[in-house]
């Protein structure tokens, strides 16, 4: 298994620096990760390292919170794609689904898909703040709007990823929407699991380690 080409190597630590991110964006390159994963403030920096090499450049849209409007986050993404950005991890509004309000779920997926160009959209679900019933609504909601992934976390909240989660999303996906489990993820056990239940992408702070694992089976 290709396990490289499953991760987004992610650094979305608030306190790091500018040499933290060249550092993953060089690491991301030998080990041939499929992405970086960054915050939008290092986007700009990180397509200049990351420029004609082959890991896509992430970042993050709302984050952590989901807590602004569909108008901020479509200027946010247009703005990050101008910057270079490749995929967009949007996280929704939580009390928008908590409330009821699917028009605000509908319009802020809308939104970022459209500024995104046809460039890949992650929806962060939160899934530890969600019952099953409105994991089931959210995700019905993405696939619809046209959103490309599922991902289960932010890794800010009070849990990450879960085995449950991913066969659920898996369940209640159509086959061609995909899954990036995140959020605590830091061992090759962890990543081979989530991809045997059916996850497309992992997002891990900790892929040098996990490549390093499965190096010494």
């Amino acid at each position: 298994m290709n396990l490289e080409s499953y991760i987004d190597h992610t650094l979305l630590s608030p306190n790091a620096t500018t040499l933290d991110i060249k550092v993953i964006c060089e690491e991301a390159i030998m080990k041939n990760f499929f992405a970086v994963c960054v915050a939008p403030a290092h986007v700009s920096y990180a397509a200049k390292i990351l420029n004609n090499e082959s890991p896509k450049l992430c970042t993050t849209i709302g984050f952590p919170l989901g807590s602004i409007s569909p108008e901020m986050k479509y200027a946010e993404a247009r703005f990050l794609i101008h910057q270079g950005a490749e995929e967009l991890d949007m996280v929704i509004n939580i009390g928008a689904i908590k409330g009821g309000d699917l028009n605000v779920l509908k319009k802020e997926i809308r939104n970022v898909v459209r500024a995104a160009d046809g460039n890949i959209v992650k929806i962060i679900i939160e899934a530890c703040l969600l019952t099953n019933d409105e994991k089931i609504l959210i995700s019905n909601i993405i696939q619809d709007e046209g959103a490309h992934f599922v991902k289960t976390s932010t890794g800010f909240s009070f849990s990450g990823a879960n085995i449950e989660d991913i066969i659920l999303l898996r369940k209640t996906l159509d086959p061609h929407i995909k899954i990036k489990a995140s959020g605590g993820i830091k061992s090759l056990f962890d990543v081979k699991k989530y991809i045997e239940h059916g996850a497309n992408r992992i997002g891990t702070s900790s892929g040098i380690s996990i490549m390093e694992e499965q190096k010494n089976e």
